[in-house]
């Protein structure tokens, strides 16, 4: 639990609990347990547990949310959409624990829309790094850069080896694709 202050120690627990046993097999005593607060201190940050899934959804987009706003500044060169790769790569590596939560409970993500948003960045996304006139070929190139990064990013944490080689790899790839689709 690197982050510090309170609020972030029960998003980190409670993304910890949910992983370990589940959304919905997770109660907020449970989570006071593990903090070693009373229930009445974890109110006083969190009421309940979409509050606090919305807590650390909000957190760990942020930089998401940064990188759209700077990309949306940005001339539409090729170091550009190499750099947006880069720092998006960085952002779902930071984000690695809610996605991991997403995919665990998925029922639960949509219940909560946190996957609508997701779907929005994404499209955004591409937006940047693709090109209006681009070939089909080169549309399927850029969002497979970025998809690349999805899935490189999820491969990695279960795959043998040194996981700083692999994302370099990860985003290697991604860049490749992303000249290719900018060449053309």
């Amino acid at each position: 639990m690197a982050r510090g202050n309170t609020r972030q120690r029960i998003q980190d627990v409670a993304l910890e609990l949910f992983a370990e046993q589940g959304y919905e097999k997770t109660s907020l005593r449970e989570i006071a347990e593990r903090l070693d607060v009373t229930k009445a201190a974890l109110y006083y940050h969190f009421k309940t547990k979409e509050d606090i899934i919305a807590g650390i959804f909000e957190d760990l987009t942020r930089p998401m949310d940064e990188l759209l706003a700077w990309a949306a500044e940005q001339p539409r060169t090729l170091e550009t959409k190499q750099e947006i790769l880069r720092r998006y790569q960085k952002a779902l590596l930071a984000a690695a624990p809610l996605f991991r939560f997403m995919h665990e409970n998925q029922a639960t993500v949509r219940d909560l829309s946190i996957g609508l948003t997701f779907k929005e960045h994404f499209l955004a996304l591409n937006e940047f790094v693709q090109e209006p006139d681009s070939s089909v070929k080169d549309r399927v190139r850029s969002v497979s850069a970025i998809f690349t990064l999805h899935a490189g990013t999820f491969f990695t944490q279960n795959a043998e080896g040194d996981p700083e080689e692999q994302q370099e790899a990860v985003l290697e790839v991604a860049l490749d694709l992303i000249q290719q689709a900018h060449r053309a």
